[in-house]
């Protein structure tokens, strides 16, 4: 079973439904096999017109958008109350708010050279410096730190992310989302058949996963006995 979820580096609501998904697969895997789910993360932007090179105070930035401090305040104390409760540090006092284009090319290029495992250890990365350490992740010597956090070559990642190589890539995700009607983030994916919108609970998404593996296993089942049904007197090299 395959799971994307696309969602941005800055998006809180991302990170927090991050961690509910990973608490649920741990849930679901310590009473039935889930080594067949294969989690990976797609690009979506919150901001595609930030600029890039250039990063501000995210209450700067809230500001803008939801029509002024206060209400940035508002906002910014409650998803920090939230994510406190899902056992994640927000300080994004000192949050930088940035053109995330860069970051989701370097998670491209961690998926693309190391596999999904790779690409959620820089994605947790990036999620921790956004929203914890107050880095400015639209830098490249900032992504490539990062990315030596977690076992990249820092001088292959800064020379990747000088060039334009996954650029065309990641654009075209991004295009994806927007064809498949996704305008929100995080959206999870399962098996490219069915979309879960939003930082959902660990009981919910524990049903959703337990029920994407009953219907494989039903799939898997009805396959190996029609397989073995067409078998049935004649020779079958299988």
């Amino acid at each position: 079973m395959k799971v994307e979820i696309w969602s941005d580096v800055v998006c809180p609501w991302c990170y927090i439904g991050k961690r509910r998904f990973e608490t649920a697969l741990e849930h679901v895997a310590a009473r039935r096999d889930a080594s067949a789910i294969e989690v990976v993360y797609r690009p979506y932007q919150l901001d595609p017109t930030a600029r890039a090179g250039q990063s501000q105070p995210v209450v700067e930035a809230y500001a803008k958008k939801f029509g002024g401090v206060e209400r940035a305040e508002e906002i910014i104390n409650r998803v920090t109350s939230v994510a406190a409760a899902d056992g994640i540090e927000f300080r994004m006092d000192r949050a930088l708010r940035a053109n995330t284009l860069l970051a989701h090319r370097l998670l491209w290029f961690a998926e693309t050279t190391g596999g999904p495992t790779l690409q959620i250890a820089l994605k947790q990365r990036l999620l921790e410096a956004y929203f914890t350490d107050g880095l400015d992740i639209g830098s490249i010597d900032v992504l490539a730190d990062c990315a030596s956090d977690v076992g990249i070559d820092r001088n292959a990642a800064v020379s990747f992310l000088a060039g334009e190589a996954g650029h065309g890539e990641v654009m075209e995700a991004l295009a994806t989302a927007a064809a498949n009607g996704i305008t929100a983030v995080p959206t999870f994916v399962f098996n490219g058949e069915w979309a879960l919108p939003g930082a959902q609970d660990v009981e919910l998404f524990e049903r959703v996963i337990d029920k994407m593996l009953d219907n494989e296993q039903a799939a898997n089942e009805q396959a190996a006995n029609e397989q073995a049904d067409s078998c049935v007197g004649e020779s079958c090299d299988v």
